[in-house]
């Protein structure tokens, strides 16, 4: 006790005073009694954060100085309060009861309606109050720690009280006690350093006044100082008792809780302790914690290691002390750059860069490169840290030798650096991605990547002696990588592909960007006329250079007097095309005047000039070539056929970007088609070429009408030039040459696109006359062309080259081309251009081409359903007959319904049936209207065997039970009725096998008869409701009614049910009527059903309704069917309840009622990811089954909560399991 008395004393001393102030005055147990704040407890203080927590702490310790048992009482109270339980301690069971009791009971008054604590709610004022929260005991720590701490009061019954609540299987106590605990051994970590400081100080002192000369020593001194060390090393080893018994007691348990939660604030609290206090905790001890945890399941705690480790890779000092951990754990560290949570894998390339700047040895080569190919990943910000690690690595690295190197130019460092990143970007062989390895360096390289001049220099300056020259590959990419940093510069965002899109630039970014513009507009309009005329001959230079004029300002040209400079680029361009016969770089021809012919700049007329002179050459050299090429009675030769191909695609590339209607190429192109055909000897590409210049010439015409600057009969001469164009390209469509064929097809889909009904849409309604709708001729020829030409085997396709990798590329292309051929096709379906029956024969075609063509195809159904259900219905069911048709070819008439055509028959109308959705009054007049196709079709032909036999299509019905689930009650009765319209007797009498489909049919129109909301809608939500201890009223998951529709007793007359003359599709006119068979009795319930409890068909009418004839010659027959089926009946009815009782039993009784919730899962394979819920789940409402469960049994958390459940194998992978740390 003399000891404890001296450490207060020594506390007292140090807080100066504090304790002389008069004990809990203007306070009453340490809450304020102003503002409006009496009597409040601790966690309402710090929930509403008025008070500084400095203040609150105060008024704590004061209280605790006057009466340290209350003053405890409201502390664990505060925590209790914390943790969201209502309940409250109160001083009887803090004097006479064991924490673990206090728990206990703690547990047992928890609010069971709530999962919710202040922890884990949302909302600003709770992510307040978890600040204060950790800031309250901090600051209770910082300010207790000169006496209060080594009372052996208050931190062992604080201590002892936050160890029990982590134990608890209560999680809101389990979390909110290990985050106290943690915050509370960070305190004491941080008084344990305070500590040890001191006592090195005094350590210190000690030893110089030792040290003196015995005649200026002070031994009163060395004795105050050797009192003071042994006090403080007491100290030490109290704090270090508490934080053993907090580490030991909380920390080892919740790392591995499982809850994700838990177990990150357990890691970022001990990446906190090794930082703040390394002496003790940088060791193996504690360093295997988190290296055993970087294997978690969850991201979030994966990504609190990586913080927790950089931390401590950003001291030099400490990662050199790391060595061991980095040997042991560094596969595990880069195999995290790959992590599936995007977070985490930056933070891995983040600490990777760290540990490779505290050491250059650690990282192989391997390592480096499993690095170095995630500067092009799709996703920013791990390329961005990426190319980081990347720019640390190659260009951080400076020799000697180079330090006196000039700032620009070819001999600059910055040449070198250059050409390393070239090397670099041709080693990764991902030559068409420099925009992402530019975007990647930008952030920490862009003064490298601006440096044009030096780029300039590098390919236009000879080398110096001893230098070794670009060769002609590193030439391209330093082209490739410096039009990409340019653009970058000048557009500010990131490439396509990687990014939301263009961001809103700040001032001083806008100001950066105009200084770029204007210095690349300054540099290249000197520089790349030159490089032009270097490179005038390479495809790809010339082709990345000539898009570079596009970033200028053109007003330069002007305000710098560069005109001259204009005329020289203006002559290169016209050498390049004269030199040029491949697509791309005349397209970049055309580009680039397109950017320079701006009417807003005044160097436009002399680029207009230069343009109009080069335009007029092309189309006189092409009509010159052409009257030559067509002479009557000459065969033209190779060169001739050269000429005009190579003038033809000058002249189409020009003509995307350039009106040339003034040069009048319609006819002469015209001509040449026509004469392709009817000689058929025309080179293909000289028609492909001559296609696509007509269908520019089209669309210009087409611009100039809609705008209204055409003269009168220009509308009439363009409905006249696209009607035979379309004509043309048809006749085009019976080619021999595959790619003739699709270059008519894809310019055929976007005419008929643009020159449909759309046409007339935002008030252009003056456009009527040139709506072009196709012909049944035309609708055929195209979908011909899809069948044969799209769904085709992949060994079918003879395009492929040889080699091995050179054919898989090779189909790849292909297959991307026959997609945007199907894709076409299909808007044309979508925008109602063709016929939505033609889709049958592209739906069919689903699960055969599933892999190539599925999203395609379900895209397009989804689309075809939103515009029109009914028809889109009928289409499907199409598309199920024609595949029948086409089974009954190839096996014959007697079908095998096991075969495999049969069933992947099924299976897709199976699929089919899913995409209509689980809302069955949404679909009801489209999966009537199928039923009623379906039905005709199944008894359309006679048995080619004769009377007594089944109709040929008889077991088409087994297909279209697959939909008989989307019918709802009344709907299949009268389905049921319309389908005994065509049976006779004697089919309703068979049992063969051969009459089975027609069984199972009927039995699907039958089965759920009066209670089919279970299968339909209350089956499938039943599950994801379990939870809800209180009933909703009936009325409120229940759908509104229409008034006057809903009928008590839908059970009544046959007359009253059935004999609605408005029917949909029942009224048939046929010459010889088919008997009516009786409907099967339904079952009813011998308890009268409430009627707020119908279903929500209940109210509706039928779809459709069935005449009331009846025929009297077959009472007898009819009346034994009857019999026959009310037998039946009762057997299923007993089955049903037999069912359902145990069903219900299960329910009661069954062991999953403590699991989580689990939700409706709604198989859905045909439809689209985006319109899956959408359609699916729009305008559903689920019953409930009310589950009354105890009261502690009624959290979601009750399954997790074992005594220590915490099994790393539920938590970490397993390859951590069996590995020993060092």
């Amino acid at each position: 006790m003399a000891a404890k008395k001296g450490k207060k004393a020594l506390g007292d001393k140090a807080k100066g005073g504090g304790a002389g102030r008069t004990p809990g005055l203007g306070r009453v147990n340490g809450h304020h009694q102003e503002n409006g704040m009496e009597n409040m407890t601790l966690f309402e203080v710090v929930k509403m954060g008025k008070s500084a927590t400095q203040s609150v702490v105060d008024d704590w310790i004061e209280a605790y100085k006057h009466d340290r048992d209350i003053a405890l009482l409201d502390l664990i109270n505060f925590f209790i309060q914390c943790s969201g339980c209502k309940g409250a301690v109160s001083p009887e069971m803090f004097r006479h009861m064991q924490n673990s009791e206090i728990i206990r009971k703690m547990t047992e008054e928890f609010d069971e309606d709530s999962g919710d604590y202040p922890l884990t709610m949302s909302g600003p004022q709770w992510k307040k109050f978890r600040i204060s929260f950790c800031d309250f005991i901090a600051v209770l720590v910082r300010q207790c720690q000169y006496s209060i701490i080594y009372d052996e009061y208050m931190m062992d019954t604080v201590i002892s009280l936050l160890t029990g609540l982590s134990d608890s299987q209560v999680r809101a106590f389990r979390h909110t006690s290990t985050l106290a605990a943690m915050k509370l051994m960070t305190a004491l970590v941080n008084v344990a350093l305070n500590l040890s400081i001191n006592m090195d100080n005094t350590q210190r002192q000690y030893e110089a006044e030792r040290n003196k000369v015995v005649a200026k020593r002070a031994n009163d001194r060395l004795e105050l100082l050797l009192q003071k060390r042994k006090e403080l090393q007491e100290n030490q080893d109290e704090i270090e008792n508490m934080m053993n018994a907090i580490f030991k007691g909380v920390f080892v348990h919740r790392y591995r809780d499982a809850i994700a939660e838990i177990r990150a604030v357990c890691i970022e609290e001990i990446g906190v302790w090794m930082k703040l206090y390394s002496d003790a905790f940088l060791n193996d001890s504690y360093l295997k914690y988190v290296g055993w945890t970087m294997h978690d399941k969850q991201g979030e705690v994966r990504l609190k290691c990586l913080t927790a480790l950089q931390g401590l890779f950003y001291s030099r000092e400490l990662g050199a002390r790391l060595e061991l951990f980095t040997s042991r754990f560094k596969d595990r560290i880069v195999s995290m750059t790959l992590d599936k949570e995007y977070d985490v894998a930056v933070q891995a390339v983040k600490l990777l860069t760290l540990v490779l700047q505290s050491s250059d040895e650690v990282l192989t080569a391997e390592d480096c490169e499993s690095i170095y190919h995630l500067v092009y990943s799709a996703h920013r910000p791990i390329a961005v840290s990426a190319g980081e690690f990347l720019f640390k690595k190659l260009f951080s690295h400076r020799d000697p030798e180079e330090e006196g190197l000039p700032r620009r130019g070819r001999q600059s460092l910055n040449g070198s650096l250059i050409k390393t990143t070239v090397f670099f970007f041709l080693e990764s062989e991902l030559h068409e991605h420099g925009a992402y390895l530019v975007d990647s360096l930008w952030d920490c390289a862009s003064e490298l990547l601006k440096d044009w001049e030096t780029m300039i220099s590098l390919l236009l300056d000879e080398p110096m002696s001893g230098e070794e020259a670009l060769t002609d590959r590193q030439e391209t990419a330093l082209v490739e990588i410096m039009l990409c940093a340019i653009r970058q510069a000048c557009e500010c965002h990131p490439p396509v592909g990687r990014g939301t899109g263009k961001r809103v630039l700040s001032a001083k970014e806008k100001k950066t960007q105009l200084d770029d513009r204007t210095r690349i507009t300054e540099m290249f309009a000197v520089a790349l006329p030159l490089l032009l005329a270097k490179y005038c001959v390479d495809i790809d230079k010339v082709t990345n250079l000539l898009q570079i004029p596009k970033y200028f300002d053109l007003d330069i040209y002007t305000t710098g007097r560069l005109e001259k400079h204009l005329d020289a680029l203006l002559r290169q361009i016209w050498e390049v095309q004269d030199k040029h016969t491949d697509t791309e770089v005349l397209e970049a021809c055309s580009t680039t005047y397109h950017a320079l012919c701006n009417e807003e700049f005044t160097i436009f007329n002399r680029v207009d000039i230069a343009r109009s002179q080069l335009l007029d050459e092309l189309v006189d050299k092409f009509n010159r070539l052409l009257e030559d090429f067509l002479q009557e009675g000459e065969e033209p030769d190779e060169d001739d056929a050269y000429q005009v191909l190579s003038t033809l695609k000058k002249i189409s590339a020009f003509h995307n970007a350039h009106d040339l209607s003034k040069w009048d190429l319609f006819t002469s192109n015209y001509r040449l088609l026509n004469t392709g055909l009817q000689n058929g000897d025309m080179p293909e590409q000289i028609v492909i070429h001559a296609m696509q210049c007509t269908h520019y010439i089209i669309l210009w015409h087409l611009a100039k009408v809609s705008d209204g600057s055409s003269l009168k009969g220009d509308m009439v001469n363009l409905r006249k030039q696209m009607r035979a164009f379309c004509l043309m390209c048809q006749r085009y469509l019976n080619s021999i040459n595959n790619a003739v064929k699709e270059q008519a097809f894809t310019i055929l889909c976007d005419l008929l696109m643009i020159f449909s009904h759309q046409i007339m849409s935002s008030g252009r309604e003056q456009l009527e006359p040139l709506v072009y709708t196709p012909d049944s001729s035309l609708q055929a020829d195209l979908l011909n062309f899809i069948l044969d030409q799209v769904f085709i085997d992949q060994d079918d396709d003879n395009n492929s080259t040889d080699g091995q990798q050179d054919e898989e590329a090779s189909k790849i292309e292909a297959l991307h081309k026959r997609r945007n051929l199907l894709a076409a096709y299909c808007k044309l379906i979508i925008y109602n251009v063709v016929e939505m029956n033609t889709a049958a024969d592209i739906f069919k075609q689903y699960m055969r081409y599933y892999n190539d063509y599925g999203d395609i195809i379900k895209d397009t159904l989804s689309k075809t359903r939103q515009i029109d259900k009914v028809q889109c219905a009928k289409t499907l069911v199409l598309s199920l007959q024609a595949l029948f048709n086409e089974m009954l070819s190839e096996l014959g008439f007697n079908v095998d319904r096991s075969t495999s055509a049969f069933c992947g028959i099924k299976e897709l109308a199976r699929r089919f049936s899913l995409t209509f959705g689980l809302d069955q009054l949404k679909t009801r007049e489209a999966i009537a209207m199928l039923h009623k196709d379906g039905i005709e079709f199944a008894f359309k032909e006679p048995s080619p065997q004769g009377q007594g036999s089944p109709p040929l299509n008889l077991a088409f019905l087994d297909i279209l039970s697959e939909f008989s689930s989307k019918l709802i009650r009344q709907d299949r009765r009268s389905v049921h009725m319309y389908l005994e319209r065509f049976m006779t007797v004697q089919m309703a009498l068979q049992r063969e096998d051969c009459w089975l489909p027609l069984i199972s049919y009927r039995n699907s129109l039958q089965a759920g008869g009066d209670d089919d909301t279970m299968s339909v809608v209350s089956g499938i939500s039943s599950r994801g409701s379990t939870r809800s201890k209180k009933s909703k009223p009936a009325t409120s998951s229940k759908r509104k009614l229409p008034e006057g529709d809903w009928n008590p007793n839908p059970f009544k007359s046959e007359e009253n049910s059935c004999s609605s003359s408005d029917a949909v599709w029942m009224n048939r006119e046929q010459n010889v009527q088919t008997p009516v068979m009786m409907h099967s009795p339904h079952l009813t319930s011998t308890v009268l059903r409430d009627p707020k409890k119908m279903r929500p068909e209940d109210s509706y009418t039928p779809a459709f309704t069935m005449p009331t004839e009846q025929h009297s010659h077959h009472t007898q027959v009819t009346w034994m069917l009857t019999q026959r089926q009310q037998a039946e009946a009762r057997q299923q009815q007993e089955r049903v309840s037999m069912h359902y009782a145990k069903m219900r039993n299960h329910i009661r009784r069954g062991s999953g009622l403590m699991e989580d919730d689990e939700e409706p899962i709604v198989e859905d394979v045909m439809m689209s990811s985006e319109d899956r819920l959408e359609d699916i789940n729009e305008g559903m409402d689920f019953d409930t089954i009310d589950i009354d469960l105890p009261a502690s049994k009624n959290r979601r958390e009750r399954t997790e909560l074992k005594p220590d459940y915490f099994d790393p194998s539920s938590i970490m992978d397993d390859s951590v399991l069996n590995v020993s740390m060092f």
